[in-house]
């Protein structure tokens, strides 16, 4: 540490620090423009420039390291008429548009000109005109010539999205940000750039025109889209949200939101939003009815049911994004009526993971944890896609050194650098590990489990056991595609092991907003109770479904749709009238996150509750309520619950500790190959629940692109056929034809095929073997 003085004030900091730093220390503000705290320094907007005693003219703060005994005055002659030369000249091609600039309000710009600009311009020439260039559905660049050139934008795509989208060309005035070859910018973690941007050059294009700052109401929330639990503040003008930034949060979020926590919020108020209560006639169609008459039938038609049939033909289907005290309630009035079939997890596919893990699958650390790891390994995960902020933090690990090796079957860019790398058939993921687990420990002179005695590991596998083996901070993490597999108990078996004899922190990086959440509230099914995928293959007389969609949420959604359709009675608990109408008999408009309270429970086992921030739209009402008045219609006791807050302290009684647990009780073993072409099945970014699905910014993002089938090019030599010829993939339900698509990040003898889109329903299932020919 060394000691300095700033503005007459002692104060220590590291060595090595800036004098910005040292001064925001000591809570003296310096005016600013290109520093950010997260970015690395460029120093080139000046604004910074303070007076240091014995220095023959300013410096910039932001890149003048400290030295003891160092004076520095921040507000001195000096200081302030460097930095009122600095606005003028920031000033001089600034156009004069603050009434139309949606930055107006929260303008560090508009801010600082008010302290150290002129009231009159001394520059009488014509202002520059930068044309806007096409960013993109989701950033406007409008507004370029407001641009100051502080790169904020440019060092955020380097540093943090780990890809260089926007840079400055050209010298002197004639200098603009700009994307590269006029393409749009593509990272899932773009939308910060308009957070970054200190002046209004860059801006939401959703959003952009629709109200003032100053007209918004805020309120904190929590992103329901991926585990992390991103926190968020929405903001609202006459009951309607209009627009989603980031709630600084260093222990979970940092300062940043992916885009999808960021633009979900354009699938809100969609044409097809459930307004009223919807009842299906006899004759099949819909017709609006009260709150009451809705309940009253759905009562009478689960008592029928559960009369003539019995109560174990009653299944309730949840959802990973519905809140813990949703799910709590849903689970507490199925269990009330006598079943134990339910579920929230759609896309699990192996019926006996539950019995695999000991306790509630989770992280295994915190999620700041993650940037401070030297080695990891991730099993079975799109992770840019999936976890886009975790895979931020395992990016800014890996440029401090970590070494990070993936075994997938799909491999994709993660952005930072790869140690070692193993793409294998997805039938085979065990076999990976074990190959791995037999390298390490011979390295560490261990004994070879038995069930792998005679396994030759491969030179991918020794360079990954290796890797783990130097490591002090090491942890093997299993990602969604290995949850949702048919063999989720093994390679999680396998993966255990691993971690166990590397010495590492063993943890599940876990699909949704709340599957901690949904364990905890106790929506999993009980003794003799149905999974989800078993609920949506063996017809069950009656279903009541929570937030779901499942034709696109679960693992088949054409054949849960066509079990759906043949059931007695269902009932869907929706946002969204498209989400059920082909397959309800009754639909209640619940309110998607934005419009009720609640608690999500992020992957790390972070309990964390927000409230409404609009009121509930048109009829909807809160699911936590439907659900509470649901029991008391069923006269069922336990249903007496006045507020979501009081639902969660029955859930949360006595913590997470405890119940959190990764140990895997299940035997390791070895998986046989599958024959024949195998399906790897990926979940985009922006189809992962229905809020996103409808949102239409998103939508029209690359990720969003119709899908095609990705095939290395040795499988495509064996088809005899090319990138761009169509083929005709056949499963043991259904067939459909897509453009092929030359990948060679696909393991050999697999189809890459994403889920979540009509066009995909007729293969059913996202694992299995698939016939594949040229059309």
């Amino acid at each position: 540490m060394v000691e300095l003085t700033i503005d007459g004030i002692k104060v220590e900091a590291p060595e090595g620090s800036m004098v910005i730093q040292a001064a925001h220390k000591l809570g003296v503000y310096v005016p600013h423009f290109c520093y950010h705290k997260k970015l690395s320094i460029a120093a080139n907007c000046r604004m910074c420039l303070v007076d240091v005693e014995k220095a023959p003219k300013a410096l910039p703060a932001c890149a003048t390291p400290v030295t003891n005994g160092m004076v520095v005055h921040t507000r001195s002659d000096k200081a302030v008429a460097a930095q009122k030369s600095v606005m003028e000249f920031l000033l001089i091609n600034h156009p004069l548009d603050c009434p139309v600039c949606d930055q107006g309000g929260e303008c560090q710009l508009q801010d600082l000109a008010v302290g150290y600009g002129a009231s009159a311009s001394r520059y009488k020439e014509e202002k520059r005109v930068v044309v806007g260039k096409n960013m993109g559905p989701l950033i406007s660049t409008d507004g370029m010539q407001r641009c100051i050139h502080c790169t904020r934008c440019v060092r955020f795509g380097q540093e943090i999205g780990g890809i260089m989208e926007v840079g400055m060309v050209n010298r002197g005035e004639f200098s603009e940000i700009t994307t590269f070859v006029g393409q749009a910018v593509e990272s899932e973690l773009s939308g910060n750039m308009i957070d970054v941007c200190p002046v209004g050059a860059l801006l939401s294009k959703p959003f952009k025109f629709t109200a003032r700052t100053w007209e918004l109401a805020r309120r904190r929330s929590i992103s329901p889209h991926d585990s992390l639990g991103a926190n968020l503040v929405v903001q609202a003008k006459l009951d309607r949200v209009l627009r989603v930034v980031p709630f600084e949060n260093e222990d979970v979020n940092e300062c940043w939101i992916s885009d999808r926590d960021r633009f979900s919020y354009e699938g809100l108020y969609t044409a097809d939003r459930l307004a009223h209560p919807m009842l299906k006639g006899e004759d099949g169609q819909w017709r609006e009815a009260s709150w009451s008459d809705a309940l009253e039938a759905v009562v009478q038609g689960f008592n029928t049911v559960r009369d003539q049939f019995g109560a174990e033909q009653i299944g309730g289907v949840g959802s990973p994004t519905a809140t813990t005290e949703e799910l709590a309630l849903l689970a507490r009035l199925v269990r009330a009526l006598g079943s134990e079939n339910i579920d929230f997890r759609l896309r699990n596919n192996d019926p006996t993971f539950d019995k695999a893990v000991e306790g509630i699958p989770w992280l295994g650390m915190p999620i700041a944890d993650l940037g401070k790891l030297d080695r990891v390994l991730v099993v079975g995960s799109f992770l840019r896609k999936d976890h886009p902020l975790m895979a931020q933090r395992l990016r800014q690990a890996a440029k401090h050194g970590a070494q990070i090796s993936f075994i997938d079957s799909a491999a994709e860019d993660p952005l930072f650098s790869v140690t070692a790398r193993m793409t294998v058939a997805p039938s085979v993921l065990p076999n990976a590990l074990a190959e791995v687990l037999v390298a390490l420990a011979k390295t560490k002179e261990l004994s070879v489990p038995d069930a792998f005695s005679g396994l030759e590991p491969s030179i991918e596998a020794q360079q990954i056991a290796t890797s783990l083996a130097s490591g002090q901070r090491v942890a093997v993490l299993i990602g969604n595609m290995v949850v949702s597999s048919n063999q989720a108990s093994l390679i999680s078996a396998n993966a255990a092991a691993l971690a166990k004899a590397a010495n590492a922190k063993f943890g599940f990086l876990t699909p949704g907003g709340n599957t901690v959440g949904g364990y905890l509230a106790g929506a999993i099914p009980g003794q003799g109770g149905l999974t989800a995928e078993q609920m949506l293959s063996q017809p069950l007389k009656a279903y009541l479904v929570l937030h779901a969609e499942p034709t696109l949420d679960s693992d088949n959604g054409a054949r849960a749709l066509e079990v759906l359709k043949a059931a007695g009675f269902t009932v869907a608990l929706t946002s969204f009238k498209s989400a059920a109408q082909e397959w309800a008999d009754v639909m209640l408009p619940v309110s998607p996150f934005t419009e009720t309270s609640g608690t999500f429970v992020n992957a790390e086992g972070r309990a964390q509750s927000f409230k409404g921030a609009a009121s509930p739209f048109a009829d909807t009402r809160p699911a936590w309520k439907v659900l509470r008045v649901l029991g008391n219609l069923f006269q069922l006791q336990g249903f007496d619950d006045e507020t979501s807050e009081s639902v969660r302290e029955t859930v949360m009684v006595g913590g997470t500790d405890g119940r959190l647990s990764n140990h895997i009780v299940s035997g390791i073993g070895l998986a046989k190959p599958q024959e024949g072409y195998e399906r790897i099945t990926d979940v985009p970014i922006y189809r992962s629940d229905a809020l996103l699905r409808r949102s239409q910014p998103l939508q029209e993002t690359a990720a969003s692109q119709a899908p095609r089938a990705h095939v290395a090019a040795s499988t495509l030599a064996g088809l005899g056929a090319v990138s761009g010829d169509t083929l005709r993939i056949s499963s043991a339900q259904g067939h459909i034809s897509l453009p092929a698509l030359q990948d060679d990040g696909v393991a050999p003898g697999c189809v890459r095929i994403a889920t979540a889109f009509n066009e995909t329903l007729p293969l059913g299932s996202s694992f299995g073997q698939l016939t594949v020919e040229r059309a």
